[in-house]
C-alpha cells in the first residue's frame, strides 16, 4: 500500500459533490476525516454520518453549531443592520466562517495536514472558507477539487459525477434533484444555479421550502413584541397567546416559524459576487427579516442621530466584508467593536404586526428613548424658541443663496 498522503478534514454535507469528493481525496491517497456542520438545516445528520464511514472517511463529526451561529454570528448582523446591495441579509455569508471556524478546531485537533471544501471555482464560498482557515491557520494546506485541472477536467458536470458515484458504490438519491442549487442554514435557504441561471426565469412553484406563499397565507396577522438589550433580541412574546421566548435560539426559530406561516422574507436578486461576476439568486430568510425591521426601529428610536450616521457607514462596509469573506479580518472585527459600542443603549420593546409578506411595526418604547414628545408636540411649546428657527434657516440658506447668485450671474454673461 503507499504511503498516505496525509490527513485531509473535508467540508462534508453528504450530497453528491462532497460524497464524490471524499472518494476521490482517498484515490488520490489521503486519510479523510468528514466533518458535517448542523447549522440549522433539515438534514438526517446520522444517516449522513454512516454514509461517510461507507465511503472510507477515517472519522466523521457532526458538529451542532447552531447556537454559535446565532450569538456570534447572527446577533452582530442585526446589532449593524448588516445588508448587502440593499436587500440580502447575509445567511450563508454569516454561515461560512461559522462552519469553517469549526473545520480548522477539528483539524487541529486530529493533526490534520489539509482541509478540503466543495466549493465551486466560480462562487464567493471559496474565498469565505479559505480566508477562514488562513485566519485561524496560515500554514494549512487547502484542497479545493473545483479549482483542480485534474479534478474539473475529469469531472465536467453533474452527469460525470453520477457516473463516477455508480462506479465507486456511491449512494446518490433515487429521484431525480430540483433542477437548481440549494443551500440551507438557519437563517435562510439560497437557491441558485440550473434554470436560475436566466434572470428571466421566474422561480417556479414549489422552489420555496421554508415561506408560504404570501397569497395563501393567513388573513390574520400574527402580533409580536420583540424585546432588545444592546441592540440584541432578548425576548419574543406573540401578543395573542401571551407566550414568550427567551433563550437566543429559541426565540429565532420561534421567528422564523411566524415569519414563514406568513411568507416574510422572500428576495429574487442579481448581486454582485466578490470574484467580478454577477448572479442570479433567491432566497428565503423568514426570522431575520423580522429583526431586521424590529432593530432598525428601535436603534432609531434610541440612538443619537450623528453615531447613528456614523454606525450606518460602517454597516455598509461590515456587509460587504462579510459578503467577501473577511470576518476574520482586522478591519471587520474593528468595525464590530465599534457597532457593539453604538448598541449600548438601543433597548427597549417593538411592536410587530406580520401579515402577507410584510412586517408592519405599530409602536415601540424604551427607557433609553430619545423622542421627547412635549418638544415635538404641535400643541405644546416646551422647551423651545420658535423664534430660533429662523437664524437657524438664514444660516443654512447663506451658502445657497451665493451659489444661486453665481449661476445666475454666469448665464447673464452667456446670454
Amino acid at each position: 500500500m503507499s504511503q498516505s498522503k496525509g490527513i485531509v478534514v473535508l467540508a462534508y454535507s453528504g450530497g453528491l459533490d462532497t460524497s464524490c469528493i471524499l472518494v476521490w481525496l482517498k484515490e488520490q491517497g489521503y486519510k479523510v476525516i468528514a466533518y458535517l456542520a448542523n447549522i440549522g438545516q433539515e438534514d438526517d445528520f446520522e444517516k449522513a454520518r454512516k454514509k461517510a464511514l461507507s465511503l472510507g472517511a477515517e472519522k466523521v463529526y457532526v458538529e451542532d453549531i447552531s447556537r454559535e451561529f446565532v450569538e456570534e454570528f447572527i446577533w452582530p448582523a442585526v446589532q449593524a443592520n448588516a445588508i448587502y446591495e440593499d436587500r440580502y441579509l447575509l445567511g450563508t455569508s454569516l454561515a461560512r466562517p461559522c462552519i469553517a471556524r469549526k473545520q480548522m478546531e477539528i483539524a487541529q485537533k486530529e493533526g490534520a495536514q489539509y482541509v478540503a471544501h466543495g466549493a465551486t471555482g466560480k462562487g464567493n464560498d471559496q474565498i469565505r472558507f479559505e480566508l477562514t482557515y488562513y485566519a485561524i491557520c496560515p500554514q494549512i494546506k487547502i484542497i479545493a477539487p473545483w479549482r483542480m485541472p485534474e479534478f474539473y477536467n475529469r469531472f465536467r458536470g453533474r452527469s460525470d459525477l453520477m457516473e463516477y458515484a455508480k462506479e465507486h458504490g456511491i449512494p446518490i438519491p433515487v429521484t431525480p434533484t430540483n433542477p437548481w442549487s440549494m443551500d440551507e442554514n438557519l437563517m435562510h435557504i439560497s437557491y441558485e444555479a440550473g434554470i436560475l441561471e436566466n434572470p428571466k426565469n421566474q422561480a417556479p412553484p414549489g422552489l420555496y421550502k421554508r415561506t408560504r406563499d404570501p397569497a395563501t397565507a393567513p388573513d390574520t396577522p400574527d402580533i409580536l413584541e420583540i424585546e432588545f438589550k444592546k441592540g440584541v433580541p432578548i425576548k419574543v412574546t406573540n401578543v395573542e397567546y401571551g407566550t414568550a421566548h427567551h433563550s437566543s435560539l429559541e426565540l429565532f426559530v420561534y421567528l422564523n416559524e411566524i415569519a414563514a406561516k406568513h411568507g416574510v422574507g422572500r428576495i429574487d436578486i442579481v448581486e454582485n459576487r466578490f470574484i467580478g461576476m454577477k448572479s442570479r439568486g433567491i432566497y428565503e430568510t423568514p426570522a431575520g427579516t423580522i429583526l431586521y425591521h424590529a432593530h432598525l426601529d428601535i436603534e432609531a428610536f434610541t440612538m443619537d442621530r450623528e453615531v447613528r450616521r456614523i454606525k450606518q457607514a460602517l454597516a455598509l462596509k461590515f456587509a460587504e466584508l462579510v459578503y467577501n469573506g473577511f470576518w476574520y479580518s482586522p478591519e471587520c472585527d474593528y468595525i464590530r467593536h465599534c457597532i457593539v459600542q453604538s448598541q449600548e443603549l438601543v433597548e427597549g420593546t417593538v411592536q410587530v404586526s406580520v401579515l402577507k409578506g410584510k412586517v408592519y411595526i405599530l409602536g415601540r418604547e424604551s427607557t433609553q428613548s430619545l423622542y421627547n414628545e412635549e418638544l415635538v408636540s404641535m400643541d405644546v411649546q416646551g422647551d423651545y424658541e420658535p423664534s430660533d428657527a429662523t437664524g437657524f434657516i438664514n444660516i443654512n440658506s447663506l451658502r445657497l443663496k451665493e451659489y444661486h447668485r453665481l449661476q445666475r450671474k454666469v448665464k447673464a454673461q452667456q446670454k
